[in-house]
Order: C-alpha cells, then structure tokens, then sequence
C-alpha cells in the first residue's frame, strides 16, 4: 500500500471514530427508545468499518 493510500486509511479510522463518539453521545441525550435502537444499530456499523479498517492496517505492516 502507497504512503498516500495508508494515509487515506489512517483518515477513515479518524472519521469513524468521531461518528462513532458523536453518535454515542447522541443515543445518552434521547429519550425515543426506538431512535436509541437505530442509532445502536448504526453505531455497531461503524465500530465494525473502524475495525476493519484497522486489521488493513494491522495485515500492512506485517
């Protein structure tokens, strides 16, 4: 992987952890039960794209 790529990687790892602290942050002020649950479904989404994104990065430097 080209240092421009592993940059763009390490960008997409940033970005999904701060969706991820915004939209925890989110569900702790609603009250909307069913809002908390979306919002629980789409957090795990991208917790799992930010792991993913780290094990490319993990395989890359083995």
């Amino acid at each position: 992987m080209t240092q421009k790529e592993l940059l763009y990687v390490e960008d997409a790892i940033g970005h999904e952890k701060n969706v991820g602290a915004i939209v925890a942050d989110v569900i702790s002020q609603l009250q909307d039960k069913n809002l908390q649950t979306f919002l629980k479904s789409e957090l795990k989404k991208h917790q799992m794209i930010e792991s993913k994104l780290m094990n490319l990065l993990e395989s890359e430097s083995k």
